[in-house]
């Protein structure tokens, strides 16, 4: 039985705006429709592409996407950052409306889109809990039901009565989802927001995600971790561009994704591709470097530039992910504390003493973030290659396969 139904779906934006368009536009799209006529904008609206100029005033966010989830199926959602993978999520949790197009959903939808949704800051984690469980349709009595259980899976008993607006965001996801998994929705919506946790804490919550659907509750899950895609998700579909793909089988489709990336590396010359509207509005990594390759047993080091565009800001805290390029993330690394801005211009260099690589090729990812919100990320920036010493050598260290779990300590940090 399906359980979400896609058909026809667009989502137009104006760029430059905060709304779809102006007074005049609106009523003018009204008349046409009142006249049984196309809608005027359509014809002037430009793909979704962010890798060619182009002047068009509107932009189709998603343009004819169809497809079908059944009851307990985990889908896997993939594609580039701006491809429309978070706009279809916002439309299927009703944060936003299509511009056309019919979606059919039976059951309820508990949604995790970033850090933070759903939560009051000003609440404690208690009460956002039962705010959210609310916001559900559940009773007090089945919350209370499920509040012990939320509280020991999130880890943040010590801390369930402070308002979460102090919350680490690392508190905030563990939190948001425990929350998300736990009060019985019939389908569960995860966006990347998963990457803000740590190792252990993200295999609990695929180990959740698994639960929740073998009990016959549907997933939709976005990420860029292919290793979690292809071991959670029944099926994967590719977006790109605001479009979907044709849909293949789940290995074909995770292929074609991580050699569209790798290709888009060499395209740009290793300065990047940023997508996401909602990255580098108000701060940018403008660029990000590493030596192209490197010995076994050299010590990596990676070089970052940002530029702050919001003087708001205060401080950043950052994290530096190395992948193989099948998509698996080997190590992720995230800054212990944070950093304060004295001008508009940081600069880092990072220089991983450890892990040691074995020889082969890898890609870096890196993000950005304040507290709560994910300022810029780049994924997939810069290909490496490690090198072997001597043939004869024996290598001991991160092969693939081995770990996408964090490390802690091994590195040395250099702001100029």
């Amino acid at each position: 039985m399906d359980v979400i139904k896609v058909e026809n779906l667009y989502k137009q934006y104006r760029l430059g705006q905060v709304s779809t368009g102006s007074i005049a536009h609106d009523l003018n799209r009204w008349w046409h429709i009142v006249r049984g006529k196309d809608d005027p904008y359509e014809k002037i609206t430009g793909l979704n592409n962010r890798d060619e100029e182009d002047s068009n005033e509107y932009v189709w966010a998603l343009q004819d996407i169809n497809f079908s989830v059944k009851q307990g199926e985990v889908l896997g959602i993939i594609g580039r950052n701006g491809a429309g993978k978070s706009t279809l999520l916002k439309i299927l949790s009703k944060v936003t409306s299509p511009t056309k197009g019919s979606i059919k959903v039976k059951g309820r939808i508990a949604t995790l889109l970033e850090v933070g949704t759903g939560f009051h800051p000003e609440l404690t984690g208690r009460e956002n809990i039962f705010l959210n469980g609310a916001i559900l349709g559940m009773t007090k009595t089945e919350i209370r039901s499920k509040f012990d259980e939320i509280v020991a899976f999130s880890g943040v008993e010590k801390y369930i009565d402070t308002p979460v607006k102090r919350y680490s965001s690392g508190m905030y996801v563990r939190l948001a989802f425990a929350v998300a998994a736990h009060l019985e929705p019939e389908i569960l919506i995860v966006d990347e927001v998963l990457a803000v946790g740590d190792a252990e804490f993200q295999k609990k919550c695929l180990g959740k995600m698994k639960d929740v659907s073998s009990e016959g509750r549907t997933v939709l899950f976005v990420s860029h971790n292919m290793q979690a895609i292809d071991t959670l998700c029944d099926r994967v579909i590719l977006m790109g561009n605001g479009k979907k793909s044709t849909e293949k089988s789940k290995s074909e489709t995770i292929k074609s994704y991580l050699e569209n990336s790798i290709t888009k590396i060499k395209e740009n010359s290793n300065q990047g591709i940023r997508e996401n509207s909602e990255y580098g509005k108000r701060l940018r990594i403008t660029r990000v470097g590493a030596k192209a390759e490197i010995f076994w047993q050299e010590k990596l080091k990676v070089n970052f530039e940002l530029e702050r565009i919001d003087s708001s800001i205060s401080e950043i805290e950052f994290g530096i992910g190395i992948s193989s390029l099948n998509g698996q993330r080997i190590f992720t690394y995230e800054s212990k504390d944070s950093f304060s801005f004295e001008s508009d211009q940081m600069s880092f260099s990072v220089e991983f003493t450890q892990p040691t690589l074995v020889p082969g090729n890898y890609l870096v990812s890196v993000g950005v973030r304040s507290l709560v919100q994910t300022l810029d990320f780049l994924e997939y920036v810069n290909e490496f290659s490690v090198k072997e010493i001597n043939s004869a050598g024996s290598h001991f260290g991160f092969s693939l396969g081995d770990s996408s779990g964090y490390i802690d300590s091994k590195v040395k940090i250099t702001r100029f």
